[in-house]
């Protein structure tokens, strides 16, 4: 076995230590999500964590690690009565990212199920974390149904395994820890309100601390065992500091005026639901137990705020996690915080939880006190505001030979809800909420042979195939034999996410303040839209002679979204270098994940100039994604009296559908006329029934 970096010797990451240590005193704070960029030491910090967790007591042969003490009643390996305790380290289990279900939650064994009624179970991950860390590297990239499952064990301490009518269930209590760098997709909200805590990280900017880092990295990988050695002393007293805070407390005293001031907290930052509440109030309660105190102070309330709240704070999927501290300060002082402090010293030691009990140790290269917890997480790119006396791009573009044109970004037009946009036909992609697929969930549409293990079986396909057989198996009894060769694998539709590539045109033609504003809204939308259903996106532009992929293809929506705000306008209009260049991320899709299909939205008013012929070119650019079944749409922005109908022939040559902005719009004119005349006929029905 490997031996992992000291947690100690982690070059500063406040936060990121805090909020570990405190999970590791009370699993019951719920977790916590690390979020930042590559290389800040995430995954270091969690696995160097799992060393400092206290032994465990687990009963002897049981694969459930149930303790001696209380052993589960419900254990699939109990009942355990006057079993031997052994103790053993806390286990560390990792989630792969590519996991199935049964690798996450075990599986049962459904030929012993079905011919001899037994519950032949295999225990999963969830099973091998409990009493121990359960680690999600990239968590926002785990499949949305793995995550469901994941966090709805850690919620209930429990997980349960159903297939057709058997069941298991164990105990499953964990201390979760997800990592994810926000570049490559966010977490649903929902989702992200599961986990108890969360903190950024970034790297330091001091040269000092930098070097320092390097230097404790450098000696760690020529000497794994020594380095860790150099830092022994301090490893012991930090998990001495787990398990005096781990017996304190039960005594934490969390007083009424506390808990009015986490309640007046989670109301004026408007979170939804009480989830927040519980766990500032759990938070804060592990704060004062960590500092060595019985009595829950105002300062723990604000601490526990600041890693609780700012990731629940999102209010639209594009906006930043963070926290006004500002307004924090003074929702505490109005709520009586000034007063709450006052009431107990807290003994000798520092009861700031902002000051670590100095993890480092003397002499052990500790933190300089300039380094500080990490920078409070970044707004989203300010939207540049439109220049004074900016006009309309022209329409034909700039005169020959001339390289400039370009316009400052406009500010987008507030999004809306937009019809949903699919690839036609059936698809085997990853699993999503855009396109019909074949897929591990959804509705039964029949039953294949199982490739590999059988997850979902369709008893009734299963119970056909068998029973030809019964009398040439020798069956004597009410029981069914049933062979391997029998059983059957049902095969399910749901649906895809896909690659959702947007083509849009920001040349003079489409320049025009008031129309890039409504183009830039509309794709925002889109964007809302891919979001939501999980698909992954790219940008590809074009203007004055070339177009550019304004970002590759990623699951970061906010990354496109920010990429769209600062899009600048203006110069010729290559339609046909824009249509190839997206042929060209297209292709090098395909070979990097052939299994997600990708959906083409070309957002442009048709023209093209630039070039002999330019119309033309496009047109066989248009042409060339058409013959290799690419789906596309063309969002037609063109506007004015006079129409000339070109983003409707583009929509032709590519094959697909052309909609304007207006009919983008799931609550368009056209759906409002349907939605009163509903209303009407449901009314005159009524009215009928009442008389």
């Amino acid at each position: 076995m490997s031996t992992p970096y000291p947690f100690t010797a982690i070059v500063g990451q406040d936060d990121l230590r805090l909020a570990l240590l405190l999970n590791a005193v009370s699993p019951a704070v719920g977790g916590v999500l690390v979020r930042g960029e590559k290389g800040t030491a995430k995954s270091t910090a969690v696995r160097a964590l799992s060393v400092l967790i206290p032994e465990v007591s687990v009963v002897v042969g049981c694969r459930f690690s149930c303790d001696p003490g209380a052993p589960d009643p419900a254990c699939p390996d109990g009942p355990h009565e006057g079993g031997g305790g052994a103790a053993r380290p806390a286990r560390m289990v990792e989630l792969p990212v590519g996991a199935s279900e049964d690798r996450l939650v075990g599986a049962l064994d459904i030929e012993r199920a079905l011919a001899e009624g037994v519950k032949a179970f295999e225990p999963g991950l969830l099973a091998d974390a409990h009493r121990g860390v359960l680690y999600v590297d990239e968590v926002n990239l785990l499949h949305d149904h793995l995550v469901d499952l994941l966090l709805d064990a850690a919620a209930m301490g429990a997980s349960y395994v159903e297939r057709e009518g058997v069941s298991v269930r164990h105990a499953s209590r964990f201390l979760l820890v997800g990592t994810m760098n926000p570049e490559e997709g966010e977490l649903r909200p929902q989702l992200l309100d599961r986990f108890g805590l969360t903190v950024e990280v970034a790297a330091s900017r001091e040269p000092d601390l930098r070097v320092e880092v390097v230097r404790r990295r450098l000696a760690y990988d020529d000497d794994p065992a020594g380095f860790a050695a150099r830092w022994a002393e301090e490893e012991n007293a930090l998990r001495a500091l787990i398990v005096a805070a781990r017996a304190l407390l039960p005594e934490v005293r969390l007083g009424d005026a506390a808990l009015r001031q986490i309640a007046a907290t989670c109301a004026a930052f408007e979170v939804d639901g009480m989830r927040a509440d519980i766990v500032m109030a759990r938070t804060a309660t592990t704060l004062a137990a960590w500092a060595g105190r019985t009595v829950v102070l105002a300062e723990d309330v604000r601490q526990a705020a600041l890693l609780a709240l700012p990731h629940r704070r999102r209010r639209n999927p594009f906006d930043a996690p963070g926290l006004d501290e500002e307004k924090l300060d003074d929702t505490l002082e109005e709520s009586g915080g000034g007063d709450a402090g006052d009431n107990e010293s807290g003994g000798d030691r520092d009861d700031s939880p902002d000051d670590d009990p100095d993890p480092d140790g003397p002499g052990g290269g500790g933190q300089p006190s300039q380094d500080g917890p990490p920078e409070a997480p970044r707004n989203s790119p300010a939207r540049p505001e439109p220049a004074e006396g900016d006009e309309a791009g022209d329409e034909a573009g700039p005169p020959p030979g001339s390289g400039g044109g370009e316009r400052s970004a406009v500010r987008s037009a507030e999004p809306f809800r937009t019809k949903v946009l699919s690839v036609p036909g059936l698809g085997e992609g990853a699993a999503g909420r855009r396109s019909r697929a074949r897929t591990d969930h959804g509705r039964t549409t029949g039953a294949r042979r199982p490739r590999g293990t059988l997850t979902k079986l369709h008893l009734a396909a299963t119970v056909l195939a068998a029973a030809p057989h019964q009398r040439a198996r020798g069956r004597s009894g009410r029981g069914l034999v049933v062979r391997r060769d029998d059983l059957r694998q049902a095969a399910r539709e749901g649906r895809e996410g896909n690659l959702v590539l947007f083509v849009v045109d920001a040349s003079g033609s489409m320049a025009a303040r008031q129309r890039m504003s409504a183009v830039k809204g509309a794709v925002l939308s889109l964007l809302l839209d891919a979001y939501q259903r999980r698909d992954k996106v790219g940008l590809v532009t074009f203007r004055g002679r070339d177009a550019t992929v304004a970002l590759p293809p990623t699951s970061s929506v906010d990354a496109a979204a920010a990429r769209l705000e600062t899009l600048p306008t203006g110069g010729r209009t290559p339609l046909s270098a824009g249509l190839m260049k997206a042929h060209d991320v297209l292709r090098v899709e395909r070979m990097r994940d052939p299994a997600r299909r990708p959906l083409l939205v070309v957002v442009t008013d048709g023209r093209a100039t630039g070039g002999p012929d330019p119309v033309a070119l496009g047109g066989r650019a248009a042409r060339l994604h058409a013959a290799e079944g690419t789906a596309s749409v063309v969002v037609d922005c063109e506007s004015g009296p006079v129409r000339l109908g070109l983003a409707a022939a583009l929509a032709g040559d590519l094959g697909g559908a052309a909609v304007t902005l207006d009919e983008l719009r799931a609550d368009s004119v056209a759906d409002l006329v349907r939605d009163v005349q509903g209303a009407v006929r449901d009314a005159r029905g009524s009215h009928r029934r009442v008389a």
